[in-house]
């Protein structure tokens, strides 16, 4: 097996090549001076499984991604395994309103002409990587989250809301500690409670988990409300720090004790790897 690291994902297709014990190639990607991609593997051939670690996200990435599939294809790759960290697009899984594409299948259709397995890492919808014609599989980052702070004193798990309770569910279960959702009760028409639904916070070490952290604003005032209700210390951790408009500057800047993410997008606050879980997948059979 040979990892092929995509500009994205440097560090984490190095970490993996550690732990399989296999051979690294750093595809030399450059932009030319009109922003257009140059990417090259820079070995004599690929006579081997290759596996290539690239994020689809920002567009430039998916571009990325689609010449580094045909250069290991013209190589003599035996079979392709796509490892996307941070799948782009996933969101727009179905048209909302007429005119509109289905981004996330159109992006698939793409990805899936040069490959022969998928693994992505928490996933917005997981449904959509059923347009792959070719086995995949979304790998769970709450097994390296709940490893990560098992030893910090953490007594409550929570989700921003009810639509993520089964990662607070998977993390606190991990940990060996309670877990609950968050849940916004309108008191007026200006006023909003965010509260647990059911748990007691009141001088608790209290742990936040979401998939995705983008601006950053349920998060800050999640944490504003969980001060007020008496919790002690307040961490979040999320599986893809994207972090716009400054918004880790926000959160690191609002009191928390601690902003952390996985190394799906590698940022200065992803010490969360998912490395062992996605080099676990990479050993099953096929």
């Amino acid at each position: 097996m040979i990892i092929v690291g995509g500009s994205s994902s440097r560090d984490l297709a190095k970490e993996l090549s550690n732990i399989l014990g296999c051979t690294f190639i750093q595809a030399a990607t450059t932009r030319f001076p009109d922003g257009e991609c140059y990417t090259r593997i820079d070995t004599e051939s690929l006579n081997d499984d290759v596996v290539i670690v690239q994020n689809t996200y920002p567009d430039s990435n998916m571009i990325e991604m689609f010449l580094l599939q045909d250069a290991v294809k013209k190589m003599g790759a035996r079979r392709i395994t796509l490892v996307i960290p941070y799948f782009g697009y996933a969101r727009q899984d179905r048209v909302f309103r007429p005119g509109e594409p289905e981004s996330a299948k159109v992006m698939i259709n793409h990805l899936g002409m040069m490959c022969d397995r998928v693994f992505t890492v928490d996933i917005h919808k997981e449904s959509v990587l059923e347009h792959f014609g070719c086995p995949y599989k979304d790998l769970k980052a709450a097994p390296a989250i709940a490893e990560h702070f098992k030893n910090r004193s953490i007594e409550l798990v929570l989700s921003p809301d009810l639509g993520a309770k089964d990662r607070a569910k998977a993390v606190g279960e991990k940990i060996g500690v309670s877990y609950d959702h968050l849940e916004k009760i309108r008191l007026s028409g200006s006023e909003v409670r965010i509260s647990p639904a059911q748990m007691d916070c009141k001088g608790k070490n209290i742990l936040i988990v979401d998939d995705m952290i983008s601006t950053g604003g349920t998060i800050v005032a999640a944490k504003q409300a969980l001060k007020e209700a008496g919790a002690r210390n307040i961490s979040v951790a999320c599986t893809h720090g994207i972090f716009v408009n400054n918004a880790l500057e926000r959160l690191t800047g609002s009191a928390l004790d601690a902003v952390l993410c996985c190394n799906t997008l590698e940022n200065e606050v992803s010490h969360i790897s998912v490395a062992g879980i996605i080099a676990n997948a990479l050993k099953e059979k096929w």
